[in-house]
């Protein structure tokens, strides 16, 4: 096959369908827009989620939940998950997202102790929780608080 013989998937490629170009193209005059009215004015039409004057659907369901700016929401990873990083490596925010276990480190990374370290690391974390906190020890690392 060569670059002359390509040709796109039949029924892909539709001919261009030019608007308000004489009574003859089948779509001249109105071009589509029908007679008068909102739709037919130039800048015409609705804001996105305007129902008429109805009351909008954003404003008929109820209100949930909180939302606070103040608060902090850390990025949790697992103890079983440091095993892929190699015995005496330190263990930082960078190194996880390098290594594909975090994706985005939100406001600082949280270990949480489920699994199990045989490996002596030194984590870097904002946060432990306990048991992962005396699992990184037990394996003879350290755990540290950034």
């Amino acid at each position: 096959m060569k670059l002359h013989e390509l040709s796109p998937a039949a029924g892909s490629v539709k001919p261009a369908y030019r608007k308000g170009r004489g009574a003859g193209s089948g779509n001249g005059k109105t071009a589509g827009r029908g007679h008068k009215g909102q739709w037919a004015r130039s800048g015409g039409g609705v804001r996105p989620g305007f129902e008429g004057g109805q009351m909008p659907l954003a404003r008929r369901l109820p209100k949930r939940g909180f939302n606070n700016i103040f608060g902090t929401t850390y990025a949790p990873v697992n103890v079983s998950a440091l095993e892929k990083f190699e015995d005496g490596t330190e263990v930082t925010a960078e190194a996880l997202r390098e290594a594909g276990i975090v994706k985005n480190a939100l406001d600082g990374i949280k270990i949480l102790g489920n699994g199990t370290l045989t490996k002596k690391l030194t984590v870097k974390a904002a946060a432990f929780s306990a048991s992962a906190k005396e699992k990184i020890e037990a394996a003879g690392g350290k755990a540290e608080v950034i």
